[in-house]
């Protein structure tokens, strides 16, 4: 039975804006209250989708969330109709309505973690939604987020869904943006690699000093037990707290990985070499062999690659066995950066050819092509028990590029969040889009 990795790219909301909320994320913060143009967003991101698909690779769309989520204001204590409840937040509280317009659900990556069906107890494939507790903005996400995978994903034959862990610090989880998986082909089983920033009971873990650590051990683990995955097929690796302190917020900024291989800084992770030696020797025990490729410091500073993004990247497999690295255009703009990337593809090596795309308008908020999307491995018949509404085609792109241009403004400012206008375009566009996506009332305003 054939197997794919199938690429679920988050389409961007209505209410792209820089509000500068992400401590920790250098991009967000250094172009706060910046202008943002929602439609040029959502349509670079579609661009990037049918670009993959043209390519021959399998792709689908993910939803974004309905903002301003007034009921999450509500819940701080602003009261009135919509309308009254946006006018208080904007004059009493504007950084509470900046955060409940956050358009940050585009990056996919940390919707949920997702585990093949090759690799769990019951021979399902398994999502667990995020609890994104670190960041405000981001922890109102999971329950809209679970929702939308239950629809795109609903025959229960096929696929387990689990609730947001505890929203806790303890249990920080930022989904599969702290999470990889190696295989030697995706319907086989395979090792999956959680990367942790801390532990929150083991203090003989260190922790950096001056950003947070959003992904705990304690988090990966249990994921990892409502998934029934074995301990031979699972690795934990902590990321190294002095990147995390430089802006690698996620491991996805300084690692990738696809198949047999690791792609990732010399810097990037404590204990490396114990680290490689261990998804070496568990991944042989499946069939594999595992392939690193190490970025050294001398060629690529931390610094270049938070710049860049060049790690979150999307390192997609061709059929002869090669690879694809799909980077962002500040790759092409970092000198040391392209310069590294010219020699790797003339190396000869796994990694063959380099494409770049233009995603300024999600790259100055602090997300690349990785961010974008959240990769779930599915057999031929997995495939089709997916909702069929949500995988990309000429069409589909054909009617979602139409109603972004119907439906989005090209201009975002602070003062525009603060337009209870706002909240109805975004409602109109939304409940058109789960139409065109086939997803039935995921939104809090059509189910209550």
């Amino acid at each position: 039975m054939k197997s794919y990795e199938v690429n679920f790219d988050g389409l961007v909301g209505p209410t792209h804006n820089y509000g500068g909320l992400s401590y920790g994320n250098v991009a967000s913060q250094s172009n706060s209250q910046q202008s943002s143009n929602p439609k040029e967003a959502a349509l670079q991101g579609l661009a990037k989708m049918k670009a993959l698909m043209d390519m021959g690779f399998q792709q689908g769309v993910l939803a974004p969330q309905e903002r301003p989520d007034v009921a999450a204001l509500r819940r701080l204590g602003f009261a009135g109709s919509d309308a009254q409840v946006i006018q208080q937040a904007a004059k009493e509280a504007m950084p509470l309505l900046v955060a409940s317009c956050s358009a940050s659900s585009m990056w996919v990556a940390n919707a949920a973690t997702v585990s093949p069906s090759a690799d769990t107890a019951d021979g399902r494939v398994h999502f667990t939604a995020a609890n994104l507790n670190c960041k405000y903005h981001r922890s109102i996400e999971h329950p809209t987020t679970s929702r939308v995978l239950g629809a795109m994903f609903a025959n229960q034959q096929h696929f387990a869904h689990h609730a947001a862990l505890p929203a806790v610090a303890q249990f920080g989880d930022e989904g599969a943006a702290n999470h990889t998986r190696f295989c030697r082909a995706y319907g086989e089983a395979g090792v999956e690699f959680f990367v942790f920033g801390r532990s929150a009971f083991d203090t003989r873990y260190p922790a950096p000093q001056k950003y947070p650590a959003r992904q705990t051990l304690e988090a990966s683990q249990a994921v990892a037990r409502l998934h029934g995955l074995r301990e031979e097929g699972v690795v934990y690796a902590q990321q190294n707290p002095s990147v995390i302190d430089q802006g690698v917020f996620h491991n996805d900024v300084i690692a990738v990985g696809n198949g047999e291989v690791l792609f990732y800084h010399e810097d990037a992770f404590l204990q490396t070499d114990k680290m490689l030696a261990e998804l070496s020797s568990k991944l042989a025990k499946v069939g594999g062999k595992f392939q690193s490729v190490c970025v050294p410091r001398s060629a690529v500073t931390v610094d270049d690659a938070v710049r860049s993004y060049l790690f979150n990247s999307q390192l997609l497999s061709r059929p002869d066995g090669s690879m694809l690295l799909i980077v962002p255009e500040e790759c092409r703009s970092n000198e040391r950066v392209w310069h590294y990337l010219q020699g790797l593809t003339g190396a000869g090596g796994v990694i063959r050819e380099v494409k770049v795309f233009d995603l300024k308008q999600s790259m100055q908020n602090g997300g690349g092509p990785a961010c974008l999307r959240l990769r779930v491995a599915l057999n031929e018949t997995e495939l089709a028990a997916v909702n069929p509404g949500v995988i990309m085609t000429a069409p589909l792109y054909d009617s979602l590029t139409q109603w972004v241009e119907r439906h989005y403004r090209d201009r975002m400012t602070e003062n525009d969040l603060a337009d209870p206008q706002l909240l109805l375009e975004c409602r109109a566009a939304l409940d058109e889009l789960t139409q065109i996506l086939k997803l039935g009332a995921v939104y809090p305003f059509q189910i209550n």
